[in-house]
């Protein structure tokens, strides 16, 4: 479904906005500067996207900022066009803004009606950025390509709530049953539902004591869940945790989100965790889709690792990066295994909540280690 809005010279007329037209006049903010004038926007909507055109007379530049439920993006355009995606039907506003300087601007802002055919409503998608089979100067000493009927035996399943949620106050227990392995894919089901006295369900499976690496370019393509309180984690552990613990053992968290409407399901997160003198210390940083979700396609999320740094990638994005020589932060020159696992509530993403759509998945394609 297609509509087209036009707005001419409309300017916000709130007490914010009469002071933002007044900071940015020519003769209270800067004599030299002409500010622009004679505003007006463009926008055509179609499936959830988008497009708007503005022009103004006296521009250098255009700032677009789209207020999405619980999410802000904001576009900068030289041209005057930009465009966006909302995910849900929905009213939406979209402030224009034209630059002459970047704190000198004239402004409006459009209403726009959206309506989303949903297309893609949950589940596994089909498309989705995917990594080569071989790297120059690397070698595949372990890959696991999920193209059997079960997982193999490299897999263990960690059961139950684990102490104190994990240690997180997850609300999951975690059993055998929520994983399957067909059509070359493992998928990893968080459901709602009451099972030995938890209300959620979901797995957790690690190659700890059978498959573990030290150093080396690993990716993970996968398709995540998404929603409030869903907490989907690729992520590794020191093989020596049983006899030193953790953090100590060091923790590297190829990616984490925790999940909610807007930003939060289109953010992923690259951690470490060590111990330093008896402190748990972590040191990480995000990755953010421009629109949409991580769910809506499988994306390859990867680390290089060496004896002196850890990189983090997105899609071949590098996007993180840790210096790894310190000598506090040795837990990461050792051996680690793999921990995959949707976690359900807990301290960091709080509960579900009445938005929160089960059963939640989360696919994942390969896992290839190159060394």
């Amino acid at each position: 479904m297609n509509y087209l809005f036009r707005n001419t010279s409309y300017f916000l007329l709130t007490a914010f906005g009469i002071a933002v037209l007044n900071s940015c006049s020519k003769t209270e903010v800067n004599n030299d500067v002409l500010l622009p004038s004679n505003l007006t926007t463009e926008i055509s909507v179609d499936d959830g996207q988008v497009i708007i055109t503005a022009s103004a007379d006296n521009t250098n530049y255009y700032s677009f900022t789209f207020f999405d439920v619980n999410d802000t993006v904001v576009i900068e355009s030289n041209n005057g066009e930009a465009d966006y995606t909302f995910s849900e039907t929905g009213t939406y506003s979209i402030r224009t803004r034209a630059h002459s300087l970047p704190s000198e601007f004239v402004e409006t802002t459009d209403l726009v009606e959206v309506e989303v055919d949903l297309g893609w409503t949950g589940g596994i998608p089909t498309t989705g950025y995917s990594t080569p089979l071989s790297y120059p100067g690397y070698t595949l000493v372990w890959s696991d390509e999920f193209d059997g009927t079960s997982l193999s035996s490299d897999w263990t399943f960690e059961i139950g709530n684990g102490s104190s949620g994990w240690g997180n106050n997850e609300l999951q227990y975690y059993r055998a049953e929520n994983t399957t392995v067909s059509d070359g894919l493992l998928v990893i089901t968080a459901k709602e539902e009451a099972f030995d006295g938890y209300q959620y369900t979901s797995s957790r499976i690690i190659t700890k004591g059978k498959q573990f690496f030290q150093y080396g370019r690993i990716d993970i393509r996968a398709a995540l869940p998404f929603g409030q309180g869903i907490w989907p984690a690729l992520w590794m552990l020191g093989e020596n945790i049983s006899s030193v613990g953790w953090p100590a053992c060091g923790e590297i968290d190829i990616m984490e989100m925790i999940g909610g409407a807007g930003f939060n399901d289109r953010t992923v997160h690259g951690t470490l965790h060590w111990d330093d003198f008896g402190n748990h210390v972590y040191y990480g940083e995000s990755n953010s889709l421009a629109t949409g979700k991580f769910a809506e396609e499988f994306h390859v999320f990867s680390i290089i690792w060496d004896e002196n740094s850890i990189k983090w990638l997105r899609d071949d994005i590098e996007f993180h990066e840790a210096d790894i020589t310190p000598a506090q932060l040795s837990e990461f020159q050792n051996e680690f295994f793999f921990i995959f696992n949707i976690a359900v509530g807990g301290d960091w993403p709080g509960s579900p909540n009445a938005s929160t759509v089960f059963p939640q998945t989360m696919a994942v394609d390969y896992v290839r280690v190159f060394q």
